[in-house]
Order: C-alpha cells, then sequence, then structure tokens
C-alpha cells in the first residue's frame, strides 16, 4: 500500500475516469480507494484488478458515507484519496484505461478560468472521459476554475499538453476521431458519426481554432445557428457537441 510522508496534503477524487486514470499513471500518489459494496460489476471487478495490482489498500464503504466524504452523489461509488502534490496525468494514461469508445473536449487555449469550470461541469455531466489542454495560452486549472466546476475537476482528467496538435495527432494514432468546431464549416454537427471514438475541439473565446490546430483536425463542422447571435459561449458549445455524441451512442 502506498503511504504519504507525514504532513503530506492529499485531497479526494472520486469517478472510475478519474480514479483509474490516476493508477494507471501514478499509483504510488493513490493512498487509499474507498468503494461502495454493492457493486459487483465487470466493470468494477477490472478496477479492482487494477488497484490491487498497485497495492493500493481498499476500503468498503456504504453509499451515503461516500455522499458525505465528497458532497455529491456523482461519485459512481469509487472514492480515492491522493497525494495532493501530485495532480498530472498523461493523455496515454486516459486512453488506455477506457472501456468504451472516447469521448474527449479539447479546448485549444481557453483563457477565462469561468469558462473552463464551465467546460469541466459540461464534461462531467456528458461522461467524457478527459478535458485536454495547451500548458500555454491557456488559464489553467486555477483556484476559480476548480469553484466553478462544482466538483468536476476531480471527476473529469483535466490534462495539459505542451503541444496540441501533436496530442491530437496522439489521439488520431489511438484511432480517436479528432473534429473541430468550426463556424464556417459545411458540415454540421449533426453529420459527424460519433458512435466512434471521437475528440471535440473548441476553440478560444473570440478567436476560434489556431490555424495548426484546425489543419490538424481531421474534419470540421459547425453547431446550426439558427438566431441572429453569430457564435456560442465556449462550455454551452462543448454542451451541445458532447451530448449529441451521447444522444448518436443512445446512452
Amino acid at each position: 500500500m502506498a503511504k504519504a510522508p507525514e504532513n503530506t496534503p492529499t485531497r479526494l477524487i472520486y469517478g472510475f475516469h478519474a480514479v483509474s486514470a490516476k493508477l494507471r499513471h501514478a499509483p504510488d500518489s493513490v493512498l487509499e480507494i474507498f468503494l461502495t459494496a454493492d457493486r459487483k460489476d465487470a466493470r468494477v471487478r477490472k478496477f479492482l484488478a487494477q488497484a490491487e495490482s498497485a497495492g493500493v489498500r481498499i476500503t468498503q464503504s456504504e453509499g451515503d458515507k461516500l455522499d458525505a466524504l465528497v458532497g455529491t452523489r456523482r461519485h459512481q461509488g469509487v472514492v480515492a484519496k491522493v497525494d495532493a502534490t501530485r495532480r498530472e496525468i498523461k493523455l496515454a494514461d486516459v486512453l488506455d484505461s477506457l472501456d468504451e469508445n472516447a469521448l474527449i473536449l479539447v479546448l485549444d487555449g481557453v483563457q477565462d478560468p469561468h469558462n473552463l469550470g464551465a467546460c469541466l461541469r459540461v464534461a462531467d455531466a456528458a461522461g467524457a472521459h478527459a478535458v485536454v489542454a495547451p500548458k500555454d495560452r491557456a488559464v489553467g486549472l486555477n483556484a476559480t476554475a476548480v469553484k466553478v466546476a462544482s466538483g468536476a475537476a476531480d471527476t473529469v482528467p483535466y490534462i495539459t499538453v505542451t503541444n496540441l496538435a501533436r496530442a491530437l495527432r496522439e489521439m488520431q494514432d489511438a484511432g480517436v476521431w479528432v473534429v473541430g468546431a468550426a463556424g464556417e464549416a459545411e458540415k454540421t454537427l449533426y453529420g459527424v458519426d460519433q458512435k466512434v471514438p471521437v475528440a471535440w475541439v473548441l476553440g478560444a473565446e473570440g478567436d476560434g481554432l489556431r490555424r495548426l490546430t484546425r489543419e490538424t483536425c481531421d474534419e470540421l463542422a459547425r453547431i446550426p445557428m439558427h438566431g441572429s447571435v453569430e457564435s456560442l459561449n465556449v462550455s454551452v458549445a462543448s454542451g451541445i457537441c458532447l451530448f449529441e455524441a451521447r444522444r448518436q451512442r443512445g446512452s
């Protein structure tokens, strides 16, 4: 079992995606896992094998106790205590941990922490497996973004990359279809097959996708606009794109 040095700050993360990704990338940072006893499905068995392989202690708990522990019922029956000084998760770790077709949100240079927090909430609600953003020219997961995310910063892996175009190509190599949201695109999002593994790429407020990001995408698609405004807030647009994927997948 992993042990943190005395006085090491810890935090709680929850949800299968977040905890599985942490187990893959930094298993020694996972100090303890709390799991509801009523989950016996194949997903839990696979998760337990992963945790046991990493030598992490598993503590059985009741669902209402987990509710109180993290202040929400959206924990999916799994909560982990982790070393708060180690937060980094890599894209490959998330892609390798998936047992369904990927659904990823990529943010190309979002500068407003409120928008980032709202995007994380949307990603959590849609069941996205990760939010990916560049380390530079983006706001980063600061205190404001975490607060606005209302817990989603701990349920959705937030991955920062040094080279966004390279990260998109990594997704493509893993079989993920990369779609850029662009208002001038001929195809609408309803014409994009999202039953396959998909990553939606949305640009910064006002500027949209950067040239290299746009050129790296497999295709571009737009959200049909029927009113007088020309664009939507990035978190609203993210929700439309991600939930269309869920609609097509029947979930």
